[in-house]
């Protein structure tokens, strides 16, 4: 049996030197889709060293989009949409409108055609999905009113390229039919004597049939489907039925419909969230959505020829002032024409100033299809490289700039901008990392006792609940050393980390147990490795949930039986914890 076969080759490689170089990136602070890059970059035809199979990558980079597609079609929410939709939508049409028109200035002033401005420009107007979420999930910010209008504006973008890759084939028909003088349309086009705007009409018919199939028969199937395979009570079945349906449907709607692979998997995502058990469908499908995910990147990397932009800076750096400044500058001015804070319009600008999947898909698509140049696509890799790589910059520009330029400081009303970090004046007290469904429990225990505490919260909603009620607080991620500062652990004699990040929990213990050695520091975890890497840490006490239910558990069984501690091989409380 052979054990050098291209595509073993190709995956190895590929994930192995991506989880190097994404480790190295998180090391930095930079994101690892980076690092997934860059691994391209470097088994690709144009470095030295192995190349990878590159026609293998492109069939795997299918599967990646196709699963990256699923996962926005499974986290879209209407509700979530409708909600902020009064500055979503204008603002997100319009921003794309504008960075569009931008993208085609300078595709003409390179020599470009129109329609490769155009394919260009829509490259440059829409954000990573992966980048925006991470970045709002790492500040704290995705139950705040920011972070529900930027994943508002997030979605409509990506309802926006959807519909872009629907009509893409019919786009790249024109094109074909206006350089060849014949038309290249599909079969059914062709043997019904179509000419172009009968295909455009042809596509859109598909495109509602196929909609109307999944919003009538999908909707009521898929859920059904899933709630069957999750009573059989096995789940690897249920997981291989989560990725079944996606993949099917998207494969489907690309051989009945026509419909682009994209499309068929955004919806497979939408009908699944139909059913109670999306959650858990999400869950299951998560470890092989980011595994192909990570290829797609790395397959994206190896297209991409690092010295097509070293020879001629200029369009790269036009091409960078698009992605962070141009289209910065467009969401900030709508976020404040809609008389929203300074500091909400500052966030959201942060959070666009990149670009991510859909770029390198619409860029793949346009060079497939001859009407983007390879150079425009080696622009929009090195112009995403770039952009996800200074994007942090921009959020600590956002903090720098926000008092400086909010003109509402004397209203009471515009909260959203932050409040200095002020030092607490509390000794001996406590602080308490996190006010959620845990954190709120231990800070009403510990009012009622009457015992000095703080709270370091990020949320905006639980931060006003407290100022309410007297509580003194510090806004903020506490893993932030100037936020960890501000709660004075110093003087503190406990410290509890009610936060179910573990990772971010440790940066913490890490900081309090060194800025004062006899602080009590109990925190929380939901595995035995995290109970070991905050113990290890510095940790006094680290709570498991499992463990604490096995206890009640066991300890209403002793109740109801008092003589079964007593018994001869039951099991004791002690046991458990």
């Amino acid at each position: 049996m052979p054990h050098d076969t291209p595509l073993i080759a190709t995956i190895v490689v590929g994930l192995g030197l991506a989880f190097v170089l994404g480790t190295i990136a998180q090391r930095f602070r930079v994101p690892p889709l980076v690092g997934y890059l860059l691994a391209g970059v470097a088994v690709g035809p144009f470095t030295p060293g192995f190349v990878a199979d590159q026609a293998l990558a492109t069939e795997l980079s299918e599967l990646g989009i196709i699963l990256l597609m699923f996962g926005v079609g499974l986290h879209f929410s209407l509700q979530d949409l409708l909600s902020v939709r009064n500055i979503a939508v204008p603002g997100a049409v319009v921003q794309i409108a504008v960075a569009t028109l931008m993208g085609l200035g300078l595709a003409l002033l390179m020599g470009w055609s129109v329609s490769a401005g155009l394919v260009f420009g829509l490259a440059l107007s829409v954000a990573s999905t992966v980048v925006l979420l991470r970045a709002l999930q790492e500040r704290r910010l995705m139950e705040t009113d920011r972070g529900r209008i930027a994943v508002g504006w997030l979605i409509v973008e990506d309802l926006a390229m959807v519909l872009v890759l629907v009509l893409f084939p019919a786009i790249a028909s024109l094109q074909g039919a206006v350089a060849d003088g014949t038309p290249a349309f599909g079969p059914l086009a062709s043997q019904l004597g179509l000419g172009l705007a009968g295909v455009v009409m042809l596509t859109i018919v598909k495109i509602v049939l196929f909609i109307g199939l999944m919003l009538v028969v999908g909707r009521r199937v898929i859920p059904w489907i899933l709630h069957y395979i999750a009573h059989t009570g096995s789940r690897e079945l249920f997981r291989l039925a989560v990725l079944a349906i996606a993949l099917c449907i998207a494969f489907g709607a690309t051989k009945l419909f026509d419909v682009s692979l994209a499309l068929g998997a955004f919806f497979a995502g939408m009908m699944l969230r139909e059913s109670p058990l999306s959650a858990r469908a999400a869950q299951e499908s998560l470890p092989l959505r980011d595994a192909f995910a990570v290829l797609f990147f790395v397959s994206v990397g190896m297209m991409f020829d690092p010295m097509s932009v070293v020879g001629e800076p200029w369009p790269l750096l036009a091409t960078l002032a698009i992605i962070m400044l141009g289209k910065s500058l467009a969401a900030f001015l709508i976020v404040v024409l809609f008389r929203h804070p300074v500091a909400t319009a500052l966030t959201i600008s942060a959070s666009l100033s990149q670009i991510g999947e859909f770029s390198f898909i619409l860029a793949e698509l346009g060079v497939a299809s001859q009407i983007l140049p390879r150079d425009g696509r080696d622009l929009i890799m090195a112009g995403a490289i770039l952009s996800i790589m200074l994007n942090p910059l921009m959020f600590a520009a956002v903090t720098w700039l926000a008092p400086l330029l909010d003109p509402r400081r004397d209203n009471p009303q515009a909260t959203a901008v932050p409040e200095p970090i002020r030092s607490t004046d509390l000794t001996d007290h406590t602080i308490l990392i996190g006010y959620g469904r845990v954190g709120a429990l231990v800070g009403e225990a510990l009012k009622q006792r009457r015992w000095p505490f703080l709270v370091a919260e990020v949320g905006e909603s639980a931060l006003k609940k407290l100022k309410q009620g007297g509580i003194e607080t510090v806004m903020g991620n506490a893993a932030q050393p100037e936020i960890l500062g501000a709660t004075n652990p110093s003087g503190a004699r406990h410290l509890v980390i009610a936060i179910p990040e573990a990772f971010e929990a440790g940066q913490i213990v890490q900081q309090a147990r060194a800025a004062n050695p006899d602080i009590r520091i109990i925190a929380r975890a939901h595995a035995d490795a995290e109970v070991d890497h905050l113990k290890g840490l510095g940790a006094d006490i680290v709570i498991m949930g499992e463990r604490e239910i096995a206890r009640g558990m066991i300890e209403e069984l002793e109740r109801r039986y008092p003589d079964a501690a007593q018994t001869p091989g039951t099991l004791a409380v002690g046991s458990v914890v």
